[in-house]
């Protein structure tokens, strides 16, 4: 019987984010820099990554040891681990789990969108940073096209699959787009949410001055296509939600870096080699996997489990401007353990 389990700061344990792969096939600027992934980066060897069934295994012990509803498959790019829509199915027979979503870059889903919802997933939260071709084949690295996403948008719909857009609000990379991005999805009934861009990981160069701020990027929608904001869905939820006046169609905002929401953070991340990571920007991990091979009980593991996550004090967005030599602390890259 699962039980409600609280950290230092008094936040419940709600949702699980399994990390299957630190591979991707874009090398998105503020992500993955090309410069430093590149042909000589060293990846994570199969032996220390996480197998499928370990994964479901532990997201198991997470129902037993808390009231995990929710499970969200990140990566790296997820959609690189092969079959893992086997992983979504062994989740989907966990009674308990109410909800599987998936974030991805979207390129591949026209292959395997049906697949996946066969299989139990039931939402797609796709990574798009802007609408112009050129400059979006020069953010992700790899030359990919700005199509190539929106057929995986279209096949994600088609199958049936509910569909949300991220997009990562960079300045002097792709603030000229945060209107015309807001046009182009405002009758799709699609969620486009924007993100203010953050210090995740060591390699992508952050400073504070390439923040578009959650007031700004309102100001230049608000300006053009009026807003209203709306309650959220529930308690903890990251982005700001609002209407447009005219339609019923809605945007987020992401706001990590100038209106933080640590105070609500209920979200624990599992990395691709077993690690759990108690906070986005967390320089560590607490290691799950050699316990798990080496025939802990379950009983163990659910204790490690409710011991890591009782002694979580983490609030990093709130201390990040009042604290900068927090910013010089060596972070897991996001690659690892996803958004």
């Amino acid at each position: 019987m699962s039980i409600k389990i609280t950290d230092k700061l008094g936040r419940p344990l709600r949702d699980l984010r399994l990390s299957v792969t630190d591979r991707c096939n874009f090398r998105c600027r503020y992500c993955m820099p090309p410069e430093i992934f590149d042909k000589n980066f060293q990846f994570l060897p199969k032996n220390e990554v996480l197998t499928l069934e370990e994964m479901a295994y532990i997201t198991k012990l997470f129902v037993k040891a808390a009231s995990i509803k929710k499970v969200r498959i990140t990566g790296g790019e997820p959609l690189m681990r092969q079959n893992v829509s086997h992983l979504i199915a062994l989740i989907r027979e966990i009674e308990a789990i109410e909800d599987i979503a998936m974030t991805t870059n979207g390129s591949l889903l026209p292959k395997y969108a049906k697949e996946l919802k066969e299989n139990g997933l039931d939402r797609v939260t796709i990574s798009l940073d802007c609408l112009d071709d050129e400059k979006f084949r020069y953010i992700n690295g790899r030359d990919i096209s700005v199509n190539t996403v929106l057929e995986g948008i279209k096949a994600a719909k088609k199958a049936g699959l509910h569909v949300k857009i991220n997009m990562v609000v960079k300045r002097g990379m792709n603030d000229k787009d945060i209107l015309p991005m807001a046009h182009y999805f405002k009758e799709t009934g699609i969620v486009l949410r924007f993100i203010e861009y953050m210090d995740v990981g060591n390699s992508n160069g952050w400073k504070l001055d390439h923040v578009v701020s959650k007031k700004e990027i309102l100001s230049i929608i608000n300006e053009e296509l009026p807003l209203e904001e709306v309650e959220p869905h529930y308690d903890g939820e990251v982005a700001t939600r609002y209407k447009y006046k005219d339609n019923e169609n809605e945007i987020g905002i992401i706001s990590s870096v100038t209106d933080t929401f640590c105070s609500t953070c209920s979200r624990i991340r599992l990395s691709a080699e077993g690690k759990l990571v108690t906070c986005l920007f967390s320089n560590s991990g607490h290691d799950i996997r050699d316990m798990l091979r080496s025939g802990a009980s379950d009983n163990d593991l659910i204790n490690r489990i409710v011991n890591i996550w009782n002694a979580r004090d983490d609030k990093y967005s709130e201390e990040r401007l009042y604290n900068t030599d927090k910013q010089k602390i060596k972070k897991i890259e996001m690659s690892h353990i996803g958004g």
